[in-house]
């Protein structure tokens, strides 16, 4: 294949992969109702439950990175993927308990790692000034909580919240399957680096900044699911 169709193909790639991800990665805010009715959760245990996906997401951002660097992005992209579909399948079987479904939102958070991956894939295609219009093509993957916001509690209310984790398996296996054959590493993917060498760049301040970064993502997207949350509650008590 050559190299002018391999561009857009990742770029394409790149956007399932962040889409999906996210669609299931935000995919216990919408259920959150269902899922506290059912275990009879409190107030404080339903808030904890829905704010550990995003403190699993900053966690696994740092991992999937560092792996993107030494292993190329593709290759990890496609290994946390799959993983993605581990959660997804415990909740399904096995989320029976408040501890088993914090345990699935924390390992909800590889998917919301998929930018990690999906962004440098996606720009390292294109030349300088042309990576951030790849970036915001790849990055409008963010999309994918809508899918989740407005789909997921009307399959939750029809078929329950187990069948509606197994149904989410469904999109994302056929991401994972778009994303391995699409997906390229670009040829100007730089060279690994020791860890030794990347902490000597980010020593001194820069762990600050790393730190500072996390705890600020955090506090956005766990606002972002509170406002989501709060919506869906009065949507339904509309009804």
């Amino acid at each position: 294949m050559t190299t002018s169709r391999r561009a857009p193909l990742t770029l394409l790639a790149s956007f399932l992969h962040f889409d999906i991800s996210f669609m299931v990665w935000v995919l216990l805010g919408p259920l959150a109702l269902f899922i506290a009715k059912d275990l009879d959760l409190s107030i404080a245990q339903k808030a904890f439950l829905v704010s550990v996906p995003p403190l699993g997401g900053a966690f696994f951002r740092v991992i999937l990175g560092y792996l993107s660097d030494q292993y190329g992005p593709k290759r990890v992209g496609v290994v946390s993927m799959g993983l993605t579909l581990v959660p997804l399948l415990i909740g399904w079987l096995a989320g029976t308990s408040y501890g088993v479904m914090l345990a699935v939102g924390f390992l909800l958070g590889i998917a919301g790692a998929s930018f990690a991956v999906s962004l440098p894939l996606a720009s390292r295609w294109y030349p300088p000034e042309r990576q951030g219009l790849a970036m915001g093509i790849a990055g409008a993957g963010n999309s994918g909580t809508v899918l989740s916001t407005l789909f997921a509690p009307i399959l939750a209310a029809r078929f329950g919240w187990h069948v509606t984790l197994a149904l989410a398996t469904l999109p994302v296996m056929l991401a994972f399957l778009a994303f391995s054959f699409l997906a390229s590493d670009s040829p100007t993917q730089p060279a690994p680096q020791t860890f030794r060498s990347v902490h000597a760049r980010t020593r001194d301040r820069g762990y600050v900044v790393v730190l500072v970064f996390l705890l600020d993502h955090v506090r956005r997207f766990s606002r972002a699911r509170e406002l989501s949350r709060n919506l869906l509650q009065y949507r339904v008590r509309r009804r």
